[in-house]
C-alpha cells in the first residue's frame, strides 16, 4: 500500500473518530489538533517503514516515534501531550473494530479454512495476554506496596 492511501486512511479514520468523540463529549475541535498528531505520527512511522530496510512491522515504528516525541524534556513533548490527551482513545476502537470486522468479512473464505485451529490458537493467545498481563501487574503492584 502507499503512503499517500495509508494518509488517507488514516484521515477518515481520525475523522471518524472525531465524530465518536464527539458522541462521548469532547468537542471535535478541541480533539482536532492531537488528533493531527496521531496521524502524522502515523504516516511518518509508515514512511520510515517503506525508507529503513529492516523488515520491522509499521506498528514498531509508529510506538517508537510517539514515545520519543511524548518524553520529558524533548522539545514540544509537553504541548504533543496535551494535545493528544484531549483524544478520547476509546474512540478510536470505533473505525478500527470496523475496519478488522470489514477485513474479516471479506475474507471470510479464508477464515474457514483455517477451521478449529484458529479458535484454539486464538483461545491460547487470549489467555497467555490476559495471565501475562496479570502477573506483570501483580509484580509491579508489588513493587509499589500496593498489595
Amino acid at each position: 500500500m502507499k503512503i499517500k492511501d495509508s494518509a488517507i486512511i488514516l484521515l477518515i479514520t481520525a475523522f471518524i473518530s472525531l465524530i465518536a468523540n464527539f458522541v462521548k463529549g469532547t468537542s471535535p475541535i478541541e480533539a482536532l489538533p492531537g488528533m493531527l498528531i496521531l496521524v502524522a505520527v502515523s504516516v511518518l512511522g509508515i514512511a520510515l517503514a517503506k525508507i529503513i530496510p529492516f523488515k520491522i512491522p509499521n506498528v514498531a515504528y509508529i510506538v517508537t516515534l510517539a514515545t520519543i516525541i511524548t518524553v520529558p524534556g524533548v522539545p514540544g513533548a509537553a504541548i504533543v501531550s496535551e494535545y493528544v490527551a484531549k483524544v478520547d482513545f476509546l474512540a478510536l476502537c470505533t473505525p478500527i473494530l470496523a475496519y478488522a470486522g470489514i477485513y474479516t468479512g471479506k475474507n471470510i473464505d479464508s477464515l474457514k479454512k483455517t477451521g478449529w485451529r484458529i479458535f484454539v490458537l486464538a483461545v491460547v493467545v487470549m489467555t497467555g495476554t490476559y495471565v501475562g498481563s496479570a502477573i506483570i501487574a501483580n509484580v509491579v503492584l508489588k513493587l509499589i506496596g500496593q498489595i
